[in-house]
Protein backbone atom coordinates (compact mmCIF):
# COMPACT_ATOMS: atom_id res chain seq x y z
CA UNK A 1 0.00 0.00 0.00
CA UNK A 2 0.91 3.40 -0.64
CA UNK A 3 1.62 6.14 2.08
CA UNK A 4 0.40 9.03 0.84
CA UNK A 5 1.58 11.82 3.15
CA UNK A 6 1.00 14.35 4.91
CA UNK A 7 -2.25 12.53 6.50
CA UNK A 8 -5.26 14.50 5.48
CA UNK A 9 -7.07 13.63 9.22
CA UNK A 10 -4.53 14.55 11.36
CA UNK A 11 -4.09 18.29 12.62
CA UNK A 12 -1.18 19.87 12.67
CA UNK A 13 -1.13 19.66 16.71
CA UNK A 14 -1.32 15.59 16.28
CA UNK A 15 -4.93 15.40 17.41
CA UNK A 16 -6.82 13.98 14.47
CA UNK A 17 -9.35 14.98 12.17
CA UNK A 18 -12.83 14.26 13.29
CA UNK A 19 -16.24 15.91 11.18
CA UNK A 20 -16.97 18.62 13.71
CA UNK A 21 -13.19 19.88 13.53
CA UNK A 22 -13.10 19.68 9.48
CA UNK A 23 -13.09 23.11 9.11
CA UNK A 24 -10.20 24.00 11.33
CA UNK A 25 -8.25 20.88 9.32
CA UNK A 26 -9.60 22.57 6.24
CA UNK A 27 -8.30 26.07 7.11
CA UNK A 28 -4.81 24.29 7.99
CA UNK A 29 -4.63 22.15 4.47
CA UNK A 30 -5.35 25.54 2.58
CA UNK A 31 -2.97 27.38 4.55
CA UNK A 32 -0.24 24.66 3.82
CA UNK A 33 -0.82 24.87 0.45
CA UNK A 34 -2.56 27.70 -1.35
CA UNK A 35 0.08 30.65 -0.39
CA UNK A 36 3.06 27.93 -1.28
CA UNK A 37 1.79 26.22 -4.55
CA UNK A 38 0.22 28.81 -6.15
CA UNK A 39 1.40 32.61 -4.80
CA UNK A 40 -2.28 33.17 -3.06
CA UNK A 41 -5.63 34.03 -4.84
CA UNK A 42 -6.07 37.40 -6.09
CA UNK A 43 -8.22 40.16 -4.37
CA UNK A 44 -12.25 39.10 -5.07
CA UNK A 45 -12.55 42.72 -5.21
CA UNK A 46 -15.85 44.92 -3.85
CA UNK A 47 -18.18 43.92 -5.95
CA UNK A 48 -19.04 42.19 -9.33
CA UNK A 49 -21.65 43.05 -11.65
CA UNK A 50 -23.07 40.30 -14.28
CA UNK A 51 -24.22 42.59 -17.48
CA UNK A 52 -26.07 40.78 -20.62
CA UNK A 53 -24.69 42.83 -23.72
CA UNK A 54 -26.86 40.63 -26.01
CA UNK A 55 -29.64 37.66 -25.69
CA UNK A 56 -30.72 35.54 -28.96
CA UNK A 57 -32.67 33.13 -30.31
CA UNK A 58 -30.72 30.17 -32.13
CA UNK A 59 -32.01 30.19 -35.45
CA UNK A 60 -33.43 26.21 -35.03
CA UNK A 61 -32.56 26.13 -31.89
CA UNK A 62 -35.95 25.28 -31.00
CA UNK A 63 -35.86 27.84 -27.93
CA UNK A 64 -32.12 27.62 -27.63
CA UNK A 65 -30.58 31.11 -26.19
CA UNK A 66 -27.46 32.35 -26.69
CA UNK A 67 -26.01 35.08 -24.42
CA UNK A 68 -23.21 37.46 -24.52
CA UNK A 69 -22.22 38.99 -20.40
CA UNK A 70 -19.65 41.30 -19.18
CA UNK A 71 -18.23 40.21 -16.19
CA UNK A 72 -16.98 43.17 -14.22
CA UNK A 73 -14.94 43.28 -11.20
CA UNK A 74 -13.96 46.81 -9.31
CA UNK A 75 -11.42 47.20 -6.48
CA UNK A 76 -10.68 49.34 -3.48
CA UNK A 77 -8.99 52.43 -5.46
CA UNK A 78 -11.11 52.65 -8.19
CA UNK A 79 -9.47 49.75 -10.44
CA UNK A 80 -12.14 47.31 -12.46
CA UNK A 81 -11.43 44.18 -14.48
CA UNK A 82 -13.77 43.14 -16.88
CA UNK A 83 -14.15 39.84 -19.15
CA UNK A 84 -17.11 38.13 -21.19
CA UNK A 85 -19.23 35.10 -20.50
CA UNK A 86 -20.89 33.12 -22.76
CA UNK A 87 -24.02 31.29 -22.22
CA UNK A 88 -26.31 28.79 -23.73
CA UNK A 89 -28.95 28.18 -22.45
CA UNK A 90 -31.97 25.11 -23.00
CA UNK A 91 -35.06 26.31 -24.08
CA UNK A 92 -37.87 26.29 -21.15
CA UNK A 93 -38.25 28.27 -18.13
CA UNK A 94 -35.37 26.66 -16.06
CA UNK A 95 -33.47 27.69 -13.80
CA UNK A 96 -30.78 24.81 -14.81
CA UNK A 97 -27.25 23.58 -14.05
CA UNK A 98 -24.30 25.12 -15.01
CA UNK A 99 -21.23 23.94 -16.90
CA UNK A 100 -18.57 25.81 -17.10
CA UNK A 101 -15.46 25.74 -18.82
CA UNK A 102 -12.91 28.70 -18.94
CA UNK A 103 -10.61 26.92 -21.90
CA UNK A 104 -11.75 29.46 -24.31
CA UNK A 105 -8.63 30.09 -25.26
CA UNK A 106 -7.83 26.89 -26.74
CA UNK A 107 -11.85 25.92 -27.93
CA UNK A 108 -12.20 22.29 -26.37
CA UNK A 109 -15.75 23.27 -25.13
CA UNK A 110 -16.49 22.95 -29.60
CA UNK A 111 -20.26 22.86 -30.50
CA UNK A 112 -20.17 18.87 -29.84
CA UNK A 113 -19.55 19.88 -26.11
CA UNK A 114 -22.04 22.19 -25.88
CA UNK A 115 -25.07 20.35 -27.93
CA UNK A 116 -24.03 17.39 -25.34
CA UNK A 117 -23.91 19.40 -22.54
CA UNK A 118 -27.54 21.35 -23.57
CA UNK A 119 -28.97 17.77 -24.42
CA UNK A 120 -28.88 17.19 -20.22
CA UNK A 121 -30.54 19.86 -19.51
CA UNK A 122 -27.65 22.39 -18.81
CA UNK A 123 -26.64 25.55 -19.62
CA UNK A 124 -23.56 25.54 -21.09
CA UNK A 125 -21.39 28.80 -20.23
CA UNK A 126 -17.87 29.35 -21.00
CA UNK A 127 -14.93 32.00 -21.23
CA UNK A 128 -11.67 32.76 -21.74
CA UNK A 129 -9.28 32.70 -18.36
CA UNK A 130 -6.37 34.03 -19.87
CA UNK A 131 -7.88 37.63 -20.05
CA UNK A 132 -7.46 37.31 -16.16
CA UNK A 133 -3.41 36.78 -17.24
CA UNK A 134 -2.07 36.11 -20.63
CA UNK A 135 -0.09 32.23 -21.02
CA UNK A 136 2.79 34.11 -21.83
CA UNK A 137 6.29 34.02 -20.01
CA UNK A 138 7.72 37.42 -21.65
CA UNK A 139 4.27 39.63 -20.95
CA UNK A 140 1.85 37.89 -18.45
CA UNK A 141 2.82 41.15 -15.97
CA UNK A 142 2.05 43.36 -18.39
CA UNK A 143 -2.17 42.01 -18.78
CA UNK A 144 -5.37 41.13 -16.77
CA UNK A 145 -4.98 41.54 -13.18
CA UNK A 146 -1.12 41.88 -12.75
CA UNK A 147 -2.02 45.44 -14.46
CA UNK A 148 -4.02 46.12 -11.24
CA UNK A 149 -1.98 44.48 -9.10
CA UNK A 150 1.83 45.05 -10.90
CA UNK A 151 3.39 43.19 -7.97
CA UNK A 152 0.94 40.26 -6.72
CA UNK A 153 2.36 37.29 -5.79
CA UNK A 154 -0.34 34.74 -7.21
CA UNK A 155 1.11 32.84 -10.34
CA UNK A 156 -0.84 32.72 -13.44
CA UNK A 157 -3.00 29.54 -12.34
CA UNK A 158 -4.34 31.66 -9.18
CA UNK A 159 -5.48 34.49 -11.74
CA UNK A 160 -7.13 31.98 -14.38
CA UNK A 161 -8.90 29.99 -10.89
CA UNK A 162 -9.95 34.00 -10.10
CA UNK A 163 -11.62 34.13 -13.37
CA UNK A 164 -13.93 30.83 -12.40
CA UNK A 165 -14.80 32.61 -9.40
CA UNK A 166 -16.00 35.46 -10.79
CA UNK A 167 -18.17 33.91 -13.22
CA UNK A 168 -19.85 32.07 -10.70
CA UNK A 169 -20.70 36.01 -9.26
CA UNK A 170 -22.21 36.59 -12.15
CA UNK A 171 -23.95 33.23 -12.87
CA UNK A 172 -25.45 33.95 -9.22
CA UNK A 173 -26.53 37.27 -10.79
CA UNK A 174 -28.64 34.86 -13.77
CA UNK A 175 -32.38 33.86 -13.50
CA UNK A 176 -31.84 31.40 -15.89
CA UNK A 177 -28.67 30.01 -14.11
CA UNK A 178 -28.85 27.65 -10.83
CA UNK A 179 -26.57 28.70 -8.18
CA UNK A 180 -26.15 26.35 -6.24
CA UNK A 181 -25.12 23.83 -9.21
CA UNK A 182 -22.54 25.35 -10.61
CA UNK A 183 -19.82 22.74 -12.25
CA UNK A 184 -16.26 23.69 -13.57
CA UNK A 185 -14.27 21.93 -15.91
CA UNK A 186 -11.18 22.36 -17.74
CA UNK A 187 -7.91 20.42 -19.03
CA UNK A 188 -4.35 20.38 -19.00
CA UNK A 189 -3.46 23.38 -17.06
CA UNK A 190 -7.20 24.51 -17.11
CA UNK A 191 -7.59 21.53 -15.52
CA UNK A 192 -5.32 22.64 -12.69
CA UNK A 193 -7.38 25.72 -12.30
CA UNK A 194 -10.03 24.07 -11.90
CA UNK A 195 -8.88 22.12 -9.19
CA UNK A 196 -7.64 25.36 -7.68
CA UNK A 197 -10.83 27.02 -8.01
CA UNK A 198 -13.37 24.24 -6.64
CA UNK A 199 -10.98 24.01 -3.74
CA UNK A 200 -10.47 27.43 -2.75
CA UNK A 201 -14.56 28.56 -3.00
CA UNK A 202 -17.23 26.41 -1.63
CA UNK A 203 -20.13 27.81 -3.50
CA UNK A 204 -18.69 25.46 -6.62
CA UNK A 205 -20.83 22.62 -6.75
CA UNK A 206 -19.17 19.72 -9.13
CA UNK A 207 -15.40 20.44 -9.62
CA UNK A 208 -14.13 18.34 -12.89
CA UNK A 209 -10.37 18.58 -13.49
CA UNK A 210 -9.09 16.90 -16.72
CA UNK A 211 -5.49 15.17 -17.30
CA UNK A 212 -4.00 17.98 -14.83
CA UNK A 213 -0.86 16.63 -13.53
CA UNK A 214 1.49 17.98 -11.32
CA UNK A 215 -0.15 21.43 -9.52
CA UNK A 216 -3.69 19.45 -10.57
CA UNK A 217 -4.59 15.74 -9.55
CA UNK A 218 -1.51 14.20 -9.81
CA UNK A 219 0.75 13.49 -6.84
CA UNK A 220 4.03 15.43 -6.50
CA UNK A 221 6.07 12.03 -4.31
CA UNK A 222 4.28 9.22 -6.03
CA UNK A 223 4.97 9.62 -10.13
CA UNK A 224 4.62 7.19 -12.64
CA UNK A 225 7.26 7.02 -15.77
CA UNK A 226 7.16 10.26 -17.44
CA UNK A 227 5.46 12.22 -14.99
CA UNK A 228 5.89 15.77 -15.24
CA UNK A 229 8.01 17.72 -12.57
CA UNK A 230 8.99 20.96 -11.15
CA UNK A 231 12.02 20.98 -13.46
CA UNK A 232 9.88 20.63 -16.41
CA UNK A 233 7.75 24.23 -15.62
CA UNK A 234 11.29 25.73 -15.93
CA UNK A 235 12.37 24.25 -19.32
CA UNK A 236 9.42 25.02 -20.81
CA UNK A 237 8.76 28.49 -19.48
CA UNK A 238 5.71 27.90 -17.57
CA UNK A 239 7.00 28.66 -14.11
CA UNK A 240 5.32 31.47 -13.64
CA UNK A 241 1.84 29.63 -13.59
CA UNK A 242 2.94 28.62 -9.71
CA UNK A 243 3.53 30.98 -6.77
CA UNK A 244 7.39 31.27 -5.89
CA UNK A 245 7.66 29.08 -3.28
CA UNK A 246 6.84 26.12 -5.24
CA UNK A 247 9.62 26.83 -8.12
CA UNK A 248 12.16 26.71 -5.07
CA UNK A 249 11.70 22.98 -4.78
CA UNK A 250 12.90 22.53 -8.31
CA UNK A 251 14.54 18.93 -8.86
CA UNK A 252 13.17 17.96 -5.37
CA UNK A 253 9.60 17.27 -6.00
CA UNK A 254 9.61 14.44 -3.29
CA UNK A 255 10.55 17.22 -0.47
CA UNK A 256 7.39 19.13 -0.74
CA UNK A 257 5.47 19.50 2.50
CA UNK A 258 2.40 18.95 1.07
CA UNK A 259 0.90 16.71 -1.84
CA UNK A 260 -2.01 17.20 -4.36
CA UNK A 261 -4.60 15.64 -2.50
CA UNK A 262 -4.42 18.59 -0.45
CA UNK A 263 -6.64 20.26 -3.22
CA UNK A 264 -8.68 17.11 -3.84
CA UNK A 265 -9.70 17.71 0.18
CA UNK A 266 -10.53 20.62 0.30
CA UNK A 267 -13.56 20.33 -2.40
CA UNK A 268 -14.88 17.93 0.03
CA UNK A 269 -17.77 17.38 0.79
CA UNK A 270 -18.90 18.98 -2.71
CA UNK A 271 -19.01 16.26 -5.27
CA UNK A 272 -15.53 16.47 -7.15
CA UNK A 273 -14.65 14.11 -10.74
CA UNK A 274 -11.14 13.73 -12.11
CA UNK A 275 -10.84 12.66 -15.15
CA UNK A 276 -7.66 11.49 -16.63
CA UNK A 277 -6.59 9.10 -19.58
CA UNK A 278 -4.13 5.84 -19.85
CA UNK A 279 -1.96 6.72 -22.01
CA UNK A 280 -1.00 10.39 -21.03
CA UNK A 281 1.85 9.74 -18.38
CA UNK A 282 2.79 13.55 -18.57
CA UNK A 283 -0.12 14.08 -16.39
CA UNK A 284 0.61 10.97 -13.99
CA UNK A 285 -3.05 9.58 -14.34
CA UNK A 286 -1.60 6.62 -11.53
CA UNK A 287 -0.72 9.23 -9.19
CA UNK A 288 -3.97 11.36 -9.71
CA UNK A 289 -5.68 7.80 -8.75
CA UNK A 290 -3.70 7.48 -5.82
CA UNK A 291 -4.29 10.79 -4.74
CA UNK A 292 -8.40 10.11 -4.75
CA UNK A 293 -7.51 7.01 -2.85
CA UNK A 294 -6.09 9.39 0.03
CA UNK A 295 -8.96 12.00 -0.44
CA UNK A 296 -11.35 9.51 0.18
CA UNK A 297 -10.99 9.24 3.76
CA UNK A 298 -11.95 13.11 3.90
CA UNK A 299 -15.11 12.26 2.02
CA UNK A 300 -15.85 9.45 4.40
CA UNK A 301 -15.21 11.88 7.51
CA UNK A 302 -17.88 14.08 6.47
CA UNK A 303 -20.52 11.43 5.10
CA UNK A 304 -20.05 12.10 1.41
CA UNK A 305 -18.09 9.25 -0.11
CA UNK A 306 -20.21 8.92 -3.14
CA UNK A 307 -19.68 12.76 -3.90
CA UNK A 308 -15.55 11.67 -5.28
CA UNK A 309 -15.14 10.11 -8.31
CA UNK A 310 -12.75 9.52 -11.10
CA UNK A 311 -13.17 8.15 -14.90
CA UNK A 312 -9.74 7.05 -16.99
CA UNK A 313 -10.34 6.43 -20.43
CA UNK A 314 -8.24 5.03 -23.33
CA UNK A 315 -6.17 7.58 -25.40
CA UNK A 316 -3.94 10.31 -24.99
CA UNK A 317 -4.14 13.87 -23.42
CA UNK A 318 -6.97 15.47 -24.81
CA UNK A 319 -10.34 16.43 -23.64
CA UNK A 320 -11.87 14.60 -25.26
CA UNK A 321 -16.13 13.49 -25.95
CA UNK A 322 -15.51 10.66 -23.66
CA UNK A 323 -14.36 13.11 -20.80
CA UNK A 324 -17.17 15.43 -21.04
CA UNK A 325 -19.62 12.31 -20.76
CA UNK A 326 -18.16 11.38 -17.68
CA UNK A 327 -18.60 14.54 -16.14
CA UNK A 328 -22.41 14.98 -17.91
CA UNK A 329 -23.08 11.21 -16.18
CA UNK A 330 -21.63 12.53 -12.85
CA UNK A 331 -23.75 15.88 -13.03
CA UNK A 332 -27.08 13.87 -13.84
CA UNK A 333 -26.24 11.62 -10.75
CA UNK A 334 -25.69 14.58 -8.60
CA UNK A 335 -27.65 17.79 -9.75
CA UNK A 336 -30.69 15.76 -11.58
CA UNK A 337 -30.65 13.00 -9.32
CA UNK A 338 -31.03 10.70 -12.46
CA UNK A 339 -29.99 6.56 -12.26
CA UNK A 340 -26.17 6.46 -14.00
CA UNK A 341 -25.24 2.83 -14.76
CA UNK A 342 -21.47 4.05 -14.62
CA UNK A 343 -19.37 3.30 -11.63
CA UNK A 344 -16.89 6.30 -10.56
CA UNK A 345 -15.08 4.58 -7.86
CA UNK A 346 -13.54 1.37 -9.89
CA UNK A 347 -10.95 -0.30 -8.43
CA UNK A 348 -7.90 0.80 -11.40
CA UNK A 349 -4.24 0.17 -11.56
CA UNK A 350 -4.14 -3.11 -9.47
CA UNK A 351 -0.23 -2.89 -9.78
CA UNK A 352 -0.09 0.51 -8.28
CA UNK A 353 3.23 -0.04 -6.30
CA UNK A 354 4.66 -1.33 -9.52
CA UNK A 355 4.22 1.59 -11.34
CA UNK A 356 4.60 4.58 -9.07
CA UNK A 357 8.16 5.24 -7.94
CA UNK A 358 8.69 7.41 -4.53
CA UNK A 359 10.42 10.29 -5.26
Amino acid sequence: MLEILPDLLTHDDGRPAQAATWPQRRSELYEAIIPHEYGGLPPAGVGTTATVLCSQTVRGGDGLRYLTCEVRTAFEGGGEHAFLLNLWVPPGEGPFPVILDGDGCWRYFDDAAVRAVLARGNIAATFNRTAMAADDRRIFRETGLYRLFPEGEFGALAAWAWGYHRSVDALSQLDRARSDQIAITGHSRGGKTVLLAGATDERIALTNPNDSGIGGSGLNRWKCAGAEVVDDFFRAGSIFWFGKGWGEYRHRDGELPYDQHFLHALVAPRPLLVTEAYEDPGANPPGSYAACGAARAAYELLGAEDCLGWAVREGGHAHSAADYEALLDFADRHFHGRTVRRAFQRELFPQLTDVLERR
